[in-house]
């Protein structure tokens, strides 16, 4: 007895059913994307708390300063360059200073014992690179999480940096973070954090925008404008500010003043 196996075809998916299916697959794949980072400002932090800069470091730090007080004719302006020399490891933080820069510090307060208008631009510069100033650029991982701490998150969305995919993270910088001798006479405060990271987290770039205004003394009101912008970079497990800008402007009892100083860190093999 021959035995006759018939294979019948499977019924056509309706085209209904296979879009459905097409459409729920699609619409699941697109909703799994994001949340795989969701969590942006997690991610933040993990990336900080791993960059515990262990690394060592030796690098060039430049800084460049401008300021001006006053307006018009009566304006004084101070600019001022310097360059010094860091090293971070096993004995932490040394700053070394080279011979051409002390001798033109000592120059530069020789003048200035004859005449109290010389110039001093590396004395000037100098005098903006104090260890608070030094450390956000060689370790800058602790910088920006106490700042992200005291700040409060408000979201993230997506975004690009140097023309590369990424995240950024929005917050809002509470008042009481001012000194309360000063807190007690400002009538309008705004301060804001943004920072840009990458897929795992790691800082790109941050930026703060800070805008107070006040009265003292009942007659006096004041304005003041203040601007960070950082660009990062990872050594190792070192997080570094290969460049830092602050501009801030202040005006205030007939007085204007502004600065500007840059810094900028040059890694060394």
């Amino acid at each position: 007895m021959t035995t006759c196996v018939v294979n019948f075809p499977s019924a056509p998916m309706k085209p209904f059913t296979a879009f459905t299916r097409f459409a729920t697959a699609t619409a699941w794949a697109l909703l799994a994307a994001p949340l795989a980072h969701a969590d942006g400002l997690a991610d933040l932090k993990g990336a900080l708390a791993r960059l515990q800069a262990l690394t060592p470091l030796r690098a060039t730090l430049d800084v460049k300063t401008f300021d001006r007080h006053g307006d018009g004719g009566d304006a004084v302006d101070k600019e001022g360059q310097a360059s010094i020399g860091v090293e971070d490891g096993a004995r932490g933080l040394q700053v070394l200073y080279g011979r051409d820069t002390l001798a033109r510090m000592d120059s530069e307060q020789r003048q200035l014992v004859r005449d109290l208008k010389a110039r001093t631009p590396t004395v000037w510069a100098i005098g903006k690179l104090d260890s608070s100033e030094i450390v956000p650029m060689t370790s800058a991982a602790s910088a920006l999480s106490r700042r992200v701490e005291e700040a409060q998150f408000k979201g993230e969305k997506p975004d690009t940096w140097n023309g590369k995919a990424a995240r950024l993270l929005s917050f809002s910088i509470p008042i009481d973070k001012l000194p309360p001798e000063q807190r007690k006479y400002v009538k309008e405060f705004d301060g804001m954090l943004s920072v840009w990271i990458a897929a795992d987290g790691t800082p790109l770039a941050s930026e703060t925008h800070v805008t107070v205004k006040g009265r003292a003394f009942i007659v006096v009101s004041f304005d003041a404008v203040d601007d960070w912008s950082t660009t990062y970079a990872v050594l190792g497990d070192r997080l570094v500010a290969l460049r830092a800008e602050n501009r801030s402007s202040s005006n205030g009892a007939g007085e204007h003043g502004e600065q500007r100083v840059v810094k900028t860190l040059q890694p060394q093999a």
